[in-house]
């Protein structure tokens, strides 16, 4: 199991921070630091920042979203990003949610599966710089009865392949997840509730003729160090709130759904129903402890290493830490930590 670093979104006030944490992952040996966006920074720009100051770690989206770009314009984005890196660029992808997609981007919230399905396939097709022409039900290129021609990317990828990762939750994407893509970007990820999950990744690999070797599953973990574990884990409880209770409406919450599928029915329904009532403090203490020790790395690194273990043992293979105290000192204390704790647990590659 290797080790990754998740920036989450940037322009919160910590952005100098981020690019510290970043550094000193790339010093520490990790593999690969991700970056996101929602309705505030883009990726891509800060990936290309962030690739200019490190020298070995891989720079990864989490994610581009699939309605803020034409799968054409996501494969010149990588190829530019791979080029600029070295040859460091992974893409991960996902649909967003309905109130994103519709109210942000103006694209309509349907058939998710079948775009995904579709926008992987051209932006494939456009890394292979052959002349891109596609049919499908939601993408048609070139258009026709017009002036549009086939055309060829022009910019050279470092590598023959990007590796192509998707944000997946629910089992018909995360089946989707192990058919068509090199690795799949997993929240809430535990190792005592993973095993549905993962079933359904198989799936998808043994429906496209593959096995899980050399599929990355690589989950983003909230990560606080400190003697008390249940003290570290209160200031997670703004991150799983925030998800769990307010990333989507009541009637479609992907994160509240993964939830109520991991045995926690009650308590997803409180965190959402006071979540959207703007009681804040009372989503968060909603949330139970043993959800939340499930999903993050709390305590000292002893403890985080017996975590470590039964995540690799789950299956892991990029276990993505997420520096809940940004204070930067203590961030960078932090990642100092989850390599001791690897190497503590005996599971690095």
């Amino acid at each position: 199991m290797k080790l990754g670093l998740n920036l989450g979104y940037w322009g919160a006030g910590n952005d100098a921070a981020n690019l510290e944490l970043a550094k000193e992952a790339d010093r520490l040996g990790f593999s690969v630091v991700w970056a996101a966006e929602a309705y505030g920074s883009d990726a891509p720009t800060v990936l290309a920042w962030v690739a200019a100051q490190t020298e070995r770690i891989d720079v990864g989206s989490a994610i581009f979203q699939i309605p803020a770009r034409t799968p054409a314009m996501a494969a010149m984005t990588g190829a530019t990003l791979d080029t600029l890196s070295g040859g460091r660029f992974r893409m991960g992808l996902g649909v967003s949610g309905p109130q994103v997609s519709e109210g942000w981007h103006g694209v309509r919230f349907d058939k998710p599966l079948a775009r995904t399905r579709e926008y992987v396939e051209i932006v494939k097709k456009a890394l292979t710089r052959e002349k891109l022409r596609y049919e499908g039900e939601h993408y048609t290129l070139p258009l026709p009865d017009g002036p549009g021609k086939a055309l060829q990317l022009t910019v050279h990828p470092v590598r023959d392949q990007i590796p192509i990762y998707l944000a997946a939750v629910g089992p018909k994407n995360l089946e989707l997840t192990g058919e068509i893509a090199d690795g799949w970007l997993a929240i809430f990820f535990s190792p005592e509730y993973s095993a549905e999950s993962l079933a359904s990744v198989k799936a998808g690999r043994e429906k496209a003729g593959k096995t899980m070797d050399g599929f990355d599953v690589v989950p983003t973990v909230p990560l606080i160090v400190g003697e008390d574990w249940k003290a570290c884990a209160d200031p997670v409880r703004a991150y799983t709130a925030l998800y769990v209770g307010g990333m989507g409406s009541r009637k479609q919450n992907f994160y509240n759904n993964l939830m109520v599928r991991m045995g926690f029915p009650a308590e997803a329904e409180e965190i959402q129903e006071k979540y959207l009532a703007r009681d804040y403090a009372g989503a968060m203490a909603a949330i139970p402890l043993e959800f939340l020790d499930a999903t993050s790395l709390l305590g000292p690194k002893e403890r985080i290493a017996d975590k470590m273990k039964a995540l690799a043992a789950a299956g892991v293979t990029t276990l993505s830490v997420s520096p809940m105290l940004q204070d930067l000192e203590q961030g960078i204390a932090g990642l100092r930590a989850a390599a001791d704790a690897l190497d503590l647990a005996g599971v690095g590659s």
